[in-house]
């Protein structure tokens, strides 16, 4: 299951993660998010023991969004320790989530 995180546990559970982590800025309101959540659940399962997957509500989090420019939601961020590996606006496939999983597990 993705876990879900805030602006308080970001450095936490993404930066200090011993694996790439998949973070998907959401917002409750938003139907794409609403309709990529079985995606995102899909590939918490599939990555569980070899990356993270997390979700950061936008409007709880808003500087956390700011601050990796969030402009349009849903956004998918791969992070590999601080850094962003992988970034992908809008709705998206599982292969092309997994593919960057993929990559950041590989590099």
């Amino acid at each position: 299951m993705a876990k879900l995180i805030t602006t308080e546990s970001f450095d936490e559970e993404v930066y200090r993660a011993d694996m790439p982590v998949l973070v998907d800025f959401y917002a409750d309101w938003c139907g794409p998010c609403k309709a990529m959540g079985p995606v995102v659940e899909a590939l918490a399962g599939e990555y569980e023991g070899r990356a993270k997957v997390c979700k950061i509500n936008v409007d709880e989090s808003q500087d956390t969004a700011v601050k990796y420019g969030v402009m349009s939601i849903p956004t998918f961020i791969v992070f590999r320790g601080e850094e962003a590996a992988a970034k992908f606006v809008g709705m998206q496939d599982k292969k092309t989530l997994s593919g960057a999983l993929d990559a950041a597990l590989q590099g």
